[in-house]
């Protein structure tokens, strides 16, 4: 169950992320993975997770489902300081996983950077027109690799 607070908006942005990325930890551990954290906030990973031999460098993000239907997520990194906001892509040779932790549904989705220019959209509700064809499902994406 999410906590009632961050679905109404009540909680920091912080607070957010580090929900997504027990959610995650857990998700993980269900299905097989040892989690490992790193030491330091300024890894561009949040967790790493072992199995069967191989380590995969873990980004957690919160994402909520919007009026569309859709998860959008982009594969950079924002912030803002004194000269305004700074967006930068990510470095796809540093992160082997994104982990999409949605509260709206209470999953988490598994994308591979690799696989994706600057962004993706994850279908959670079928589109009107009833498309299918290059349409990636959330659904689809509910195991790591």
């Amino acid at each position: 169950m999410v906590c009632t607070a961050l679905m109404n908006g009540a909680h920091h942005t912080k607070e957010k992320g580090d929900l997504g990325v027990l959610k995650a930890q857990v998700d993980l551990f269900e299905q097989g993975f040892t989690i490992l954290t790193p030491q330091t906030e300024q890894s561009p990973f949040d967790l790493a997770a072992y199995r069967n031999g191989e380590f995969r460098r873990v980004q957690v993000k919160y994402r909520t489902v919007d009026k569309y239907g859709k998860i959008d997520v982009k594969f950079s990194t924002c912030w803002n300081d004194k000269h305004g906001t700074h967006i930068v892509p990510i470095d796809k040779r540093e992160v082997d996983l994104y982990c999409i932790y949605c509260p709206d549904t209470d999953e988490c989705y598994y994308l591979d950077p690799s696989r994706f220019n600057s962004n993706a959209s994850l279908r959670v509700k079928t589109p009107k027109n009833s498309q299918s064809k290059r349409v990636n499902f959330a659904a689809d994406f509910r195991r790591a690799p």
